[in-house]
């Protein structure tokens, strides 16, 4: 049957995103498959923020870069990164046109919601050994109990020696656990509120309960994990007091569905936007704009601290590496371009009440462009300009880069922020441009195969604009 006037007429006037496998051909999809098999792997194997940093300085090197020197003069295919403190990097790769005109950035963050320990953390009671801690970022506390857990970070100790940490990832090792009160005696603790199931100062993790063979000391289990802990690291109590020890979820990464079009991980927000980011600065040949990955550090608690995006180590880097080519940093930054490369909320018809369809982003419809965050009347946001918006839009369909728009979840029901305010704040043109998530911020979240891929072909290609 011929196409009415009004259907040829709706196919030309009509949008509406489409399932990324409807239009992506079988050879792409495998593509996708096998990019999100590396994707796994480095999700099981770089953990916290200083790991990635780590992973991703070791990779850099072995293709390549070397370490930013603002005394050097650069030319068009150099490739270097600059670490900051252990917990975020820079990659970037020079481009073939005068840094005058520019850089194209590519920013995501490398830290996840988790459990700090506090600084003071060991203690006994009644026989078992513990560790208190203090939640980093957005959770839903009742989600961390009862799940296996594992330890990582750094102590530092008295005499400056830095001793690694990483317990409960390796098959052999040891997990720890924070204990939850069972159904029977649980009466009360039923009748809290939701966010008050499980308070912050119920969050401590269990590490041991033998005690040290002597019965003439007291906190006999404490001093048996002193004990072991000293063995293994050298390490003392007072230690504790100049660590930076996280607990993060010792669940491995895997593929999700019959289909296994999905991957459950820990951290997908944000380094399911991280690694893409990383793999195009890795992936460009001969740019013609100099390019950089930004994979900065405390974005989930506000982007503070020297290592967070509200710093300046931004900025200096761009400043610097003007000076390399004569330029003035201020004028590069106001000629740049960026995608502040983090996730939205993906929809789910679970929990549909919270969401406004028509303006949600979905599973397997490809990468999402969120216009804006913000909480409500678009507090916190940077909002990027309608000329931008229409620029990225136009190389991701000339690329043929299957995209959707988004907002995070209806106007009243909440909203959260990112780091493109920050990057505006340096006179830069930025929007956010991420993976869809489902069950944002939890232990163990969800994204889709597809999306992860178009997450890296967008930034590859923006990174190819000529």
């Amino acid at each position: 049957m011929a196409e009415t006037k009004g259907e040829k007429r709706a196919k030309e006037l009509n949008y509406e995103a489409e399932h990324a496998s409807k239009i992506i051909s079988d050879a792409e999809l495998k593509k996708a498959d096998k990019f999100c098999d590396g994707y796994i792997d480095f999700l099981n194997t770089a953990r916290t923020e200083r790991e990635i940093a780590k992973f991703m300085k070791e990779k850099a090197e072995a293709k390549g870069f070397t370490e930013f020197d603002k005394t050097k003069t650069y030319k068009a295919g150099d490739k270097i990164y600059r670490l900051n403190r252990g917990k975020a990097i820079m990659l970037a790769v020079i481009g073939k046109k005068p840094i005058t005109e520019g850089v194209k950035l590519a920013i995501a963050h490398i830290d996840s919601p988790r459990l700090d320990l506090k600084p003071n953390p060991l203690y006994e009671s009644d026989e078992i050994a513990l560790l208190k801690t203090h939640y980093y970022g957005g959770i839903k506390k009742y989600q961390w109990v009862a799940i296996p857990l594992a330890l990582h970070g750094v102590m530092i100790k008295a005499d400056g020696t830095k001793v690694e940490i990483n317990i409960g990832e390796d098959e052999g090792d040891p997990k720890f656990v924070i204990s939850d009160l069972l159904p029977h005696l649980g009466r009360e603790q039923e009748k809290r509120p939701l966010a008050e199931g499980i308070k912050g100062e119920e969050l401590n993790v269990i590490i041991g309960s033998r005690p040290f063979k002597d019965d003439k000391a007291s906190n006999l289990v404490k001093l048996n994990v002193l004990d072991i802990l000293n063995k293994k690291y050298g390490v003392v109590e007072k230690d504790f007091l100049s660590a930076e020890l996280e607990v993060v979820p010792a669940f491995k990464a895997c593929d999700i569905g019959l289909d296994r079009s999905m991957i459950g991980a820990y951290g997908h927000d944000d380094r399911v936007c991280a690694y893409p980011a990383a793999e195009a600065v890795f992936d460009v040949v001969n740019p013609a704009y100099t390019v950089v990955t930004v994979l900065t550090d405390k974005e989930e608690i506000g982007s503070v601290g020297n290592t967070g995006l509200d710093s300046n180590y931004l900025k200096y880097f761009i400043m610097d590496l003007a000076e390399c080519f004569g330029a003035n940093g201020r004028d590069v930054m106001s000629k740049s371009e960026c995608l502040s490369a983090d996730v939205n909320a993906g929809y789910d018809p679970t929990f549909a009440d919270v969401m406004e369809k028509q303006n949600s982003c979905f599973l397997n419809k490809g990468v999402v462009i969120t216009k804006y965050t913000g909480a409500r009347g678009k507090g916190g946001s940077s909002d990027a300009s309608a000329e931008f918006m229409g620029k990225v839009r136009g190389f991701l369909d000339k690329a043929k880069v299957v995209w959707q728009i988004g907002e995070l979840g209806k106007v009243d029901a909440g909203g959260g922020g990112t780091v493109a305010l920050y990057v505006a704040g340096l006179d830069i043109d930025v929007v956010d441009l991420g993976v869809p998530v489902l069950s944002m911020h939890a232990p163990f979240e969800l994204v889709a195969k597809t999306d992860v891929y178009m997450a890296y072909r967008a930034f590859l290609e923006f990174f190819k604009l000529k």
